[in-house]
């Protein structure tokens, strides 16, 4: 093998090594949890606080909806999935995993006090397989 070609793969392997490495103690950042299904903004019926969004996620890839809240307000997520495997993570408007929702916590409900102003992202993807799920967000 040309000394090269194995510079190269050392490097590769190296800059793989470190993101998973990074990954996994980020403090619950992550830039971007995993490979893109849709994106979708949250739009709450005027009068509403609840908005109920139906979805499937394919093995290996995530929904994204972004929804604008205040620091302050409460959010209250709840996901159900026919297959049983449907999970979420909270990304706060500065990319850091709300708490009890980051990435491996398996969250199907959280509620809590939002921190900050801005927009929040709820990443939603299969712990196996695929899933056809049912998200539930309440902002109070």
């Amino acid at each position: 093998m040309k000394p090269t070609l194995i510079l190269r793969a050392a490097l590769i392997g190296a800059m793989l090594l470190a993101s998973s490495l990074a990954l996994g103690q980020g403090g619950g950042r992550l830039e971007d949890p995993s490979p893109r299904g849709k994106t979708q903004r949250v739009r709450f019926a005027r009068g509403r606080t609840t908005a109920i969004l139906k979805g499937a996620v394919v093995r290996g890839t995530r929904d994204r909806y972004i929804l604008g809240a205040r620091a302050g307000q409460t959010m209250i997520v709840h996901i159900t999935s026919r297959e049983k495997n449907a999970v979420f993570t909270i990304l706060g408007p500065d990319a850091t995993a709300l708490e009890g929702t980051e990435e491996g916590a398996d969250a199907t409900d959280w509620t809590g006090e939002l921190p900050m102003n801005g927009d929040y992202s709820i990443w939603v993807g299969p712990t196996r397989g695929n899933a056809t799920y049912t998200l539930e967000v309440t902002i109070r």
